[in-house]
Formats: C-alpha cells, sequence, structure tokens
C-alpha cells in the first residue's frame, strides 16, 4: 500500500521541472535566434516540429517503460522494422489506412517479443534489449539487402499529410496518445500499477498488482507507440534507409529523463517528456544551424543525459545526508 501512495504522489509532482525546462526551452530558442538568423523562422519552427514527430511518439512509450524500472535501447531499430513493414506495404499498392496501422502492429508484435523475453524470460531488461537490438539490427539489413527503400508510393502521404480543424494529422495522433496515457495513469489502476512496480516490484507484487501482466503490457504499448512514429516517418521521408532509427534510443532516453520521469523508476512526467523532446530537437537544430556538424549531436545528448544523471544523483545524496542529520 505504501508503493502505491508513493505512485499516487508521483503522478503530481515535478512541476518545478516542468517550469525549468520551458525556461531552458525559451532561453535556448533566444539564444539562436541571435546566434543564425534563419533559426527564427516559421519555416524552421515548422521543421523543428516535423522532426518530433518520432521522438514524441518514442518518448511516451519510453516515459511508461523508464517510470516502470524498465528500459528498451531496442526501439530505434523497432522503428526501423516497423518502417520497413509500411514501406513494403506502400510498394503493393495496399490501401492507405491499411498501411498506417501495419506500423502499429508490427511494433506492438516486437514489443511482446520484447516482453516474452524480459518479463517471461526473466532477463535484464538492459540485456534483453541489447541482444534485441543486435538480432534487429541483422533484421534490417537481411530485409533491406543493403539498399534504401525509396520513392515510395504517396498514398500514405496524402492520407497523413490533411489538417482538420487546420491541425496536422500528426497532431491529433500525439495529443491522443498522450491523452490516452495521461487517462491511464491519472484514472484507471494501470497508472498506480505501473509506478507501484517502479518503485518496489516485490512490495507492488505483494500488494496484490499483476506484475507481469502490467509489465508486459507496457512493452506492448511502448512497441506500439514506436510502431506508429515509423508510420508517419514513412509518411513523411517516402523512404527507409539503413540508419533509421540509429539515434533513437539515445535520444527518448535524455529526453524522457530530461523530463523528470526518474530512470530508477516509480515517477513520470508526461508534460516534462514533450518539453524534453522539443529542447532536445530545438538544440540539435540550431547547432547545425549555427554550423556544428550533426556528428556532434550524439555527444550533446549524450551529455545531457550524463550531466541530469549526475545532478539528481548529488541532489539525492544532498537529500539523504540532510535526513540523516535531521534524525540526530
Amino acid at each position: 500500500m505504501q508503493a502505491m501512495r508513493q505512485s499516487r504522489t508521483a503522478l503530481h509532482a515535478l512541476n518545478g521541472r516542468e517550469w525549468s525546462l520551458l525556461a531552458a526551452c525559451a532561453v535556448t530558442v533566444l539564444l539562436f535566434s541571435v546566434a543564425s538568423p534563419y533559426f527564427a523562422t516559421s519555416g524552421n519552427a515548422g521543421t523543428i516540429l516535423r522532426n518530433s514527430i518520432e521522438l514524441l511518439l518514442a518518448g511516451l512509450g519510453m516515459t511508461l517503460l523508464l517510470a516502470m524500472g524498465g528500459i528498451d535501447v531496442s526501439i530505434g531499430i523497432v522503428m526501423g522494422l516497423a518502417a520497413i513493414g509500411v514501406g513494403n506495404a506502400l510498394g503493393l499498392q495496399m490501401n492507405p489506412v491499411l498501411t498506417a496501422l501495419i506500423g502499429p502492429a508490427i511494433g506492438a508484435a516486437l514489443g511482446f517479443i520484447t516482453a516474452t523475453v524480459v518479463v517471461l524470460g526473466r532477463v535484464p531488461a538492459i540485456v534483453g534489449t541489447l541482444g534485441l537490438l543486435g538480432v534487429y539490427r541483422t533484421a534490417i539489413f537481411v530485409l533491406l539487402g543493403g539498399q534504401w527503400l525509396s520513392g515510395l508510393p504517396t498514398g500514405l502521404t496524402n492520407l497523413l499529410s490533411v489538417s482538420p480543424l487546420g491541425i496536422p494529422v500528426a497532431a491529433w495522433a500525439i495529443a491522443a496518445a498522450y491523452l490516452a496515457v495521461w487517462m491511464a495513469l491519472r484514472r484507471a489502476p494501470y497508472g498506480v500499477h505501473l509506478l507501484a512496480i517502479g518503485n518496489s516490484e516485490e512490495k507492488a507484487r505483494l500488494s496484490g498488482i499483476a506484475v507481469v501482466k502490467v509489465r508486459i503490457v507496457t512493452f506492448v504499448i511502448s512497441g506500439a507507440l514506436t510502431g506508429l512514429a515509423a508510420t508517419f516517418y514513412v509518411a513523411n521521408y517516402r523512404n527507409v534507409e539503413m540508419t533509421i532509427g540509429s539515434s533513437l534510443s539515445l535520444d527518448a532516453i535524455a529526453a524522457v529523463v530530461l523530463g523528470g520521469t526518474s530512470i530508477m523508476g516509480g515517477r513520470c512526467s508526461l508534460i516534462g517528456t514533450v518539453l524534453g523532446v522539443l529542447l532536445l530537437r530545438i538544440l540539435q537544430n540550431g547547432l547545425l544551424l549555427v554550423g556544428v556538424p550533426s556528428l556532434w549531436q550524439p555527444v550533446v545528448t549524450g551529455g545531457l543525459l550524463i550531466g541530469v544523471l549526475t545532478f539528481e544523483a548529488l541532489a539525492n545524496r544532498l537529500s539523504f545526508a540532510n535526513a540523516g542529520w535531521m534524525r540526530r
């Protein structure tokens, strides 16, 4: 019961982190606007938002996984496999609506495979998903035959490029996904159970929570969201390259941790994830415009991740030290 009470509290926390991220986004935008005349334009803002679509969806799934005390470092390759499925369906002139559903379906199936290895096979998540990463990467090479899928038909692009009420379909889909997860976390037992498992899996099990079921469902949800990201990727770019999704896992983990979700589990922030994604994409875009090679983007992302984790570790140590001093 204590773990469940902690979980309810975690759903209402981290307002300070969210405000800090919002301020960081504003300051970063201001700095790059001064540094580059090409940054503060409507066209570039559109580019940043388009480049954020896949990361917003994959980051939502990663938020759930980290909050549960899990992780999946293979999501970038999962997006690649789902994108290949979507691309091949387009090549076969399949109905665009059915084609749009193939990405989430493949992602969910791969998420179940991950859950089978990690949850049912009881392999540590970082080890199991690293192993699957190697398997999936080889599968991409075999499926693509060392070549890109390019010049794909425009059916899916036309379907997902419409803007109901003046708002792009991608924005509707992302909003719907985040609203559904928010409802599940705030209004359904799933959210309390998920965070209770993140706080202490053993205590959650003793509290009567179906730990195995929740963990499997979470991996499947993450896979489906990553597959949906693949659908939008193919619709936007109409190709699937060999290196697709190579940096997605690092970017997703960095954005989610920046947003305030604990990498140790038991705490999450959906608003923080959105702001973390935007800050990361603003930084990456701005650095390119001021002449920093894209080769350095993973360095910036990794540096941010290390910095946030180091700061949180120091803050936790200070908190524990103060608590010990108060008990004396």
